[in-house]
């Protein structure tokens, strides 16, 4: 008897459905399953065998056969197995046929008939919201993952005997949906986080900080050890603006095909702050392996990548962020296929001046020329380029330290960063731009136009600076913060002067314009 139960696969971060055709025989015993199977899914027969045993199921004595169609896409992982048992147990009448119209459902089974959870819960069930299904059964620990598309009927179940009970009653299930309240979702993850209010002193830095907060911009921080950029770093997350919840389904999608969805975080609802470290390997910061998963850059999509001591980083290492720096997204090629991850996040990175940190203080510096020029230029040119703000963190006064008030909270900073990002929400609609550092050349000349005397100005700079082109549209989109967050429309001489001086502190330090 022929049945067939409709399933999903994860490819990248993009889902797809699967139809899993069960054909059962008279013939000689065996198990045969076909579809462009990685090992994980050839291994779903011996699984399958054992847990319908355990279940209280008696396999038919016949030809078993499984197709997973299409079967042009190569099938990995373990979540085939569920659909696989359920459509034996269609096909010996376990349980009707008609219980499996318009549904989904996907589990790894366990040989004592307990169904596990996989990965990549969240985007197919989307996929199947978006192809019309009503409903979807997946495992218990991924019953809230599920949940939160909405539209669609989620039934977390924890065996394969409470699955086929619930085929057996499919008009009237014996469990409810899966239900999560996304607001409280949300306000569950609005811990308190480190304040702006800690910091004392460094107004410079704190003011690169807000701009590169409020555009999405990326900053290098470069000054002495124990002037305060760490601590910068770790508190920008507290200023940027909220994730939507559009934003919010895409990051869970990347974290759910890499499996770092937990039962209790089934949304991710604040933006990512990663700091790896600097030992961190190309493919674990790009992504890679056999199927290739989401690296370091991927998972902090739309929130904070920090690279904490830049230059302990490999070189190689580094020259990995050229390319996602500016096209937002990770491409990995296998023989297998080309695999495209999103990385549009705000790059911070903090370094010391030179070996022993205090460079350009020769009263405590220690290091010769030579030791300095080689530390800085552990940073090749191209990287340099791609970073929109470099900001002098300077040793902090004592006064400052011993200022009872601090400084100015992350609330305060945030209200100004929501205003222009508002602006930019108003002037993006439409498109698929989020934040100034997301144009390209073609959207700069139409939302940024300048007037004569800051064109003139723009050409003076060019040429003293020495910019590259990509510097040049840099300094006018990071000039558009800065008036976003005085909410002004136009970008005035003053909104340049200081974009450009964020690019002129490297020439302090490399000896060069950019």
């Amino acid at each position: 008897m022929y049945s067939t139960v409709i399933s999903g696969g994860i490819r990248g971060i993009y889902s797809y459905l699967v139809q899993v055709e069960v054909d059962t025989a008279q013939g000689l015993p065996g198990f045969e399953m076909v579809g462009y199977l990685g090992s994980e899914v050839k291994e779903a027969k011996e699984r399958v065998r054992v847990a319908l045993k355990n279940a209280g199921f008696v396999m038919p004595a016949g030809k078993i056969t499984v197709n997973i169609s299409p079967a042009d896409i190569p099938k990995e992982g373990t979540a085939y197995d569920l659909p696989v048992a359920v459509g034996i147990l269609c096909s010996m009448e376990a349980v009707p046929a008609e219980s499996l119209v318009n549904l989904l459902m996907i589990g790894e089974l366990g040989l004592n008939g307990e169904l596990r959870p996989v990965r990549g819960v969240l985007p197919i069930v989307r996929e199947a919201k978006a192809a019309g299904f009503r409903r979807c059964i997946v495992p218990r620990g991924n019953e809230n993952e599920g949940a939160v598309v909405e539209g669609i009927d989620v039934y977390g179940l924890g065996s394969l005997q409470e699955v086929a009970v619930f085929l057996r009653q499919y008009e009237d299930p014996p469990v409810p949906p899966a239900h999560v309240e996304l607001r409280e979702l949300f306000r569950q993850q609005e811990e308190k986080q480190p304040d702006f209010a800690d910091i004392q002193g460094q107004e410079e830095v704190r003011r690169a900080a807000e701009i590169a907060a409020a555009g999405f911009h990326h900053l290098l921080m470069i000054g002495p050890p124990g002037s305060g950029k760490t601590m910068i770093a770790k508190r920008m997350p507290s200023i940027l603006p909220p994730m939507s919840m559009e934003e919010s389904l895409e990051v869970s999608t990347i974290y759910s095909v890499a499996g770092l969805l937990k039962e209790r975080q089934s949304l991710v609802c604040r933006r990512p702050f990663l700091s790896p470290h600097h030992t961190i390997s190309e493919h674990a910061l790009a992504g890679g392996g056999r199927v290739p998963r989401p690296g370091v850059l991927s998972l902090a999509h739309r929130g904070v990548l920090f690279l904490d001591e830049l230059t302990e980083f490999k070189k190689a290492t580094l020259e990995i962020l050229r390319q996602p720096m500016e096209d937002k997204e990770v491409q990995i090629a296998r023989s297998s296929g080309t695999f495209t991850y999103p990385a549009s996040c705000l790059i911070v990175g903090a370094m010391n001046p030179c070996p022993c940190g205090y460079y350009p203080d020769r009263d405590h510096c220690t290091c010769s020329l030579h030791e300095i020029g080689h530390y800085l230029h552990k940073i090749s040119g191209p990287v340099l380029d791609r970073m929109d703000i470099v900001a002098e963190a300077k040793k902090v006064d004592i006064s400052k330290l011993s200022d009872e008030k601090g400084g100015e909270s992350s609330a305060c900073i945030s209200e100004r960063i929501m205003r222009a990002r508002r602006m930019q929400g108003r002037r993006f609609q439409g498109t698929t731009l989020s934040f100034n550092a997301d144009m390209g050349p073609a959207q700069v000349r139409r939302y940024c136009p300048l007037g004569e005397k800051e064109q003139k100005m723009m050409e003076q700079l060019f040429s003293s600076m020495n910019l590259s082109a990509r510097a040049y549209h840099k300094i006018i989109k990071v000039a558009r913060t800065i008036a976003d967050l005085e909410e002004s429309e136009r970008i005035e001489r003053r909104h340049l002067a200081e974009a450009a001086c964020y690019r002129r502190t490297d020439s302090k330090y490399w000896g060069r314009g950019r």
